[in-house]
């Protein structure tokens, strides 16, 4: 059983890597990917630092992804979730690092296709990731339980995660939607994760050493 203090540790060093990885993902997904879906050659051929940190980022979110899942195990061991929901993300971190091994290769492609083709096997093997991601959210925010905005947040973002992996591979015509399904997992991933992130910084481990099991917060209901 954990003490205060080492609740406390624990939950600051889960805050502090979401952030680097919130901070990570959206400089890789939205400064990097978007620059080379936008103009392919271009961006390759004339910013290859940038696409280089794209990729060093996104591998950086990889490896906060492991001591996330490290951390909230150490915080929340007495919750026999906790087991579950960090093979979920250890399952999400595994098929993201996957994923990567795609992107390197853009740098010696000279064609707009050929890149584009990269970019493509790299969203699609990380979808499936992210099926895992939500489905960690989701157990996640049954063993935290509070706030409860905050697990709120975590069950509807975890639930559109998985939505949109599966309309990815069943929609034919996913592109025309494809915009309402990002504020969908976007929205509500936002406020639940940065929540929970400034959440464990601050107040993270400080009541219990143990988090509450569902049935003992359904007993004190």
């Amino acid at each position: 059983m954990n003490t205060i203090l080492e609740s406390r540790q624990y939950a600051i060093i889960t805050g502090i890597s979401y952030l680097i990885i919130f901070f990570s993902a959206i400089f890789a997904n939205f400064f990097v990917l978007e620059s080379i879906l936008q103009d392919p050659l271009n961006t390759v051929q004339h910013d290859r630092t940038l696409v280089s940190a794209g990729i060093i980022a996104f591998l950086i979110t990889v490896v906060f992804d492991v001591v996330v899942a490290w951390s909230l195990f150490q915080l929340y061991k007495g919750n026999p979730l906790s087991g579950l929901s960090a093979l979920f993300r250890m399952m999400h971190a595994t098929i993201m690092a996957v994923a990567i091994f795609s992107l390197p290769a853009v740098l010696a492609l000279d064609s707009s296709s050929a890149i584009l083709d990269r970019v493509n096997d790299f969203n699609t093997i990380w979808l499936i990731g992210l099926f895992f991601f939500g489905m960690h959210l989701i157990t996640l925010a049954a063993i935290v339980g509070k706030p409860r905005f905050i697990v709120f947040f975590l069950i509807v973002s975890g639930f559109m995660y998985m939505v949109d992996t599966v309309a990815h591979f069943t929609i034919a015509d996913y592109e025309n939607y494809a915009d309402v399904f990002l504020m969908l997992v976007a929205v509500p991933s936002i406020f639940g994760e940065m929540s929970l992130a400034i959440w464990l910084l601050f107040n993270g481990g400080k009541e219990a050493t143990v988090a509450p099991t569902f049935q003992e917060r359904i007993r004190a209901s």
